[in-house]
């Protein structure tokens, strides 16, 4: 009798988790945290890459805008004689988690592009390499919405307690699965850009051992709104993408 309780147990929480139903369970539950989203704002970045040996230099444009509700997220890296290295395009709404995408459309240099959609009303997200949908908590985010999510937190929380030492965990989407993002705040560094000296908080994110997702640093400035002014993209490839900023202009 304890058995077959134990079994409609089972089989319950299977059910509710979306297993039965073709349906991987959530990677892990994501934090609800305050989010404050930065102003909407375009900003241009000098960039320097290396790829497959060879060393790169272009610049990059990211299209920031928030408003009613919503987001909208457009990023492009280019090279000369190349074109676009990179493009990013993620767009969703704003809630308790703050941001929420809906989209993510990914395409990289000689890769075929992906999109990763988030379906809010099944509660599922399906991965371009993933074997089935994986259930949505609430909360999770893409590759690109990740550092506005980031950056969103950062704003809200202040220097007091985002500081040096502290960690920030996160749920994110990638081609292949959904798992958890840590990222650590290193240290206050000042970095200089094409608007002259900034004073930022160094945050770093390391892949799990083992894992075939990328390192990220990035460097925010608290008296540029939290913008990332600076970028480092490190992928499994051992290939790298770093960008600093040059300009921001205000939408």
């Amino acid at each position: 009798m304890r058995s077959d309780l134990l079994k409609s147990s089972v089989m319950a929480s299977l059910l509710v988790l979306g297993v039965a139903a073709g349906v991987a369970a959530p990677a892990a539950a994501p934090a609800r945290r305050a989010a404050e989203l930065p102003p909407s704002a375009d900003l241009a970045y000098g960039l320097a890459a290396q790829q497959r040996g060879f060393g790169l230099k272009g610049e990059a444009i990211i299209n920031w805008r928030a408003g009613d509700g919503k987001y909208d997220l457009n990023v492009e890296a280019r090279v000369p004689l190349i074109g676009k290295l990179t493009e990013y395009r993620s767009h969703g709404t704003v809630d308790s988690f703050g941001l929420t995408p809906g989209e993510f459309y990914e395409k990289r240099y000689r890769k075929d592009a992906t999109t990763t959609v988030f379906d809010r009303q099944a509660k599922t997200v399906t991965l371009p390499e993933g074997s089935a949908p994986v259930a949505l908590g609430g909360g999770e985010q893409d590759r690109a919405s990740v550092t506005w999510q980031l950056a969103s937190v950062a704003r809200a929380a202040g220097e007091a307690r985002f500081k040096p030492g502290s960690e920030w965990r996160f749920v994110v989407a990638g081609r292949r699965d959904v798992e958890p993002w840590t990222f650590k705040v290193v240290r206050r560094e000042k970095i200089q850009t094409g608007m002259g000296e900034l004073d930022t908080l160094l945050v770093t994110r390391e892949p799990r051992a083992g894992g075939r997702s990328e390192g990220v640093d990035i460097w925010l400035a608290p008296g540029q709104e939290w913008y990332p002014v600076k970028l480092r993209f490190r992928d499994d490839e051992r290939e790298t993408i770093e960008q600093t900023v040059t300009r921001i202009t205000r939408k």
